[in-house]
């Protein structure tokens, strides 16, 4: 039986590399975006799309409703991947500017997951797989609103998989560490639009940060491929014992191993030179 995934934010990077590979895998694959000239070009690739904005209550509502009627009420594994980034200190942020990271990046993940749990569970089988970062799991500065949204999602990840234990439904969480995408493009026009650089005591350390951003290709040490989840996320997928954590790219194998090693000070100066 050809088994269906569910992918959000598979416009481009990580969610575009899946698309690709697990349809060439023989998957069916149903590709969702935010902006309708994405899901147009993805269409025209030969992907099935929706459009599903994470932000938005009633766009996921109705996603939901065309993903059941498309897949006649089945899916076999969703793959909750759609986010950015909001850069800028705690101090410098719009308390708006942080919800609206939380309702891309945690909110619209656990109302669409809410959806789709019953259906799952019904079946008796299903994959929930959820692409955090390095970020979840080590605070670094300028990076708290993202950093709080995916402390928020490994949290609630970790809840989930124990309430599914005994379910035949899995939770899984992908944690990568830098990856070439348009991650930086997105974090700069979001750092623009809502951080006042001028007036903020981290001026200087907000113009490295936009010309660190602007530039066209990542300089940050052991950058990867999106395709360098994709074997993480295929052992999630199918696995009969899937992991609940995947390391992917050296970073994060490096701070998973000094949480756990290092006192939290001296954990504290490392994280700071590293997010400089």
């Amino acid at each position: 039986m050809q088994k269906t995934i569910l992918i959000t934010g598979a416009s481009t990077g990580i969610g575009y590399e899946a698309a690709k590979a697990l349809q060439q895998r023989g998957y069916r694959v149903i590709a969702s975006c935010r902006k309708s000239t994405d899901v147009e070009r993805l269409s025209a690739e030969g992907f099935e799309t929706l459009m599903l904005d994470l932000s938005n209550s009633a766009s996921i509502n109705k996603a939901f409703q065309e993903l059941m009627v498309l897949t006649s009420g089945e899916l076999y594994a969703l793959f909750n991947n759609g986010a950015y980034g909001q850069p800028g200190a705690i101090e410098d942020l719009p308390i708006a500017a942080l919800r609206k990271q939380f309702d891309t990046n945690f909110f619209g993940w656990c109302e669409l997951t809410g959806l789709i749990l019953p259906v799952m569970l019904k079946q008796g089988y299903g994959r929930i797989i959820q692409n955090s970062s390095i970020l979840g799991m080590a605070a670094m500065p300028l990076r708290g609103a993202y950093n709080a949204s995916k402390y928020a999602i490994e949290g609630i990840s970790d809840t989930l998989r124990l309430e599914l234990m005994g379910t035949g439904v899995f939770v899984s969480l992908i944690e990568p560490g830098p990856i070439r995408s348009e991650f930086r493009k997105n974090a700069l026009a979001a750092l623009r639009e809502n951080i006042n650089v001028d007036a903020s005591r981290h001026k200087n350390t907000y113009t490295k940060a936009i010309e660190r951003l602007e530039k066209a290709e990542s300089s940050t040490p052991f950058t990867l491929e999106p395709s360098a989840v994709i074997k993480r996320l295929l052992h999630a997928l199918e696995s009969p014992h899937p992991q609940a954590r995947y390391y992917v790219t050296f970073p994060t194998y490096l701070v998973g191993a000094m949480k756990r090693i290092l006192p939290n000070r001296l954990l504290d100066k490392l994280l700071l030179k590293i997010g400089s």
